[in-house]
């Protein structure tokens, strides 16, 4: 992908006047960023929910700015002509000015991303203008924000009632306000999502949001049912099963080698005949010779 360049903003406010849909997918990592790279995807967002697919939490709220960090350097290290985001973890842009930029510059200079991701709507809205303010890109999310699930009463969809529907559109346009690129939409019903995204200039990005939002955004691990157990989610579509093919894989790969079937002669390295001789003597045959 010598030849691709990356998006930018800019380009993508473009992309939402002339209908043209972004592809966003997470990844965690050097090999799934370079085949996300290769495939054409116009972003990818490092996100925190490594720590579900990635690091066996049962939440975002574990990861740390140290793993935010390590995961998006390798993931730019894959994708180096990819417009790459990197999620701002929990409690890393709610205290003072300060230490949320000292956050965001860690993204930014050891991380090596292009924007930052942030949970929240109005509540966080100084904190947006702040890092933008520093010349850095940053995406919002709204509806279904994993960060602050204990608050919010599980993993419920959201604009189900006018006055949430209300809440959604109001925190959408104060992000536009405070500067953010773009809008996540997680968890949203179609028609609210449908309608905040005719009324702001900025792209919003569904995830289980609908077929009428500016672009879609999907966990890598759940495209490919990476992930054992693996659990159906009704917004998502699946591109293969690599669970089921790693796991089959690794059982044939145990079986081979408890019956020596693995390594066969193909897979050996042998040894010129005279170092044979100075290790067996005179007359030993080279392992596997007929």
């Amino acid at each position: 992908m010598a030849n691709k360049q990356p998006l930018n903003i800019v380009k993508m406010k473009k992309m939402k006047a002339d209908g043209i849909p972004l592809s966003m997918v997470t990844a965690y990592d050097y090999p799934s960023a370079s085949l996300a790279e290769e495939a054409g995807v116009d972003m990818i967002l490092v996100g925190d929910s490594l720590g579900n697919v990635v690091l066996g939490y049962d939440s975002t709220l574990p990861v740390t700015i140290d793993d935010m960090v390590y995961h998006t350097r390798s993931v730019v290290r894959g994708a180096g002509h990819t417009f790459i985001v990197a999620d701002m973890p929990f409690m890393t842009y709610h205290g003072s000015s300060d230490s949320t930029l000292d956050n965001v510059k860690r993204l930014m200079q050891d991380g090596h991303a292009h924007a930052v991701k942030m949970e929240g709507g109005r509540e966080i809205c100084t904190a947006v203008e702040t890092i933008v303010k520093a010349g850095v890109p940053v995406l919002g999310h709204i509806g279904l924000t994993p960060q602050s699930v204990n608050q919010i009463g599980g993993y419920r969809i959201q604009g189900k009632d006018e006055a949430d529907a209300t809440r959604l559109l109001e925190d959408a346009k104060a992000l536009e306000k405070a500067g953010a690129f773009g809008v996540v939409l997680e968890l949203v019903t179609e028609e609210v999502a449908r309608f905040i995204s005719e009324q702001l200039s900025i792209p919003t990005i569904g995830i289980g949001a609908g077929r009428y939002v500016d672009g879609q955004v999907l966990v890598f691990h759940d495209l490919f049912k990476y992930a054992s157990p693996y659990r159906d989610k009704r917004f998502v579509k699946t591109y293969g099963d690599i669970g089921t093919i790693v796991r089959d894989g690794i059982s044939q790969y145990v079986h081979d080698v408890k019956s020596r079937s693995f390594p066969d002669e193909t897979h050996v390295f042998t040894a010129d005949d005279q170092v044979v001789e100075n290790l067996y003597g005179k007359g030993k045959e080279k392992v596997g010779r007929v």
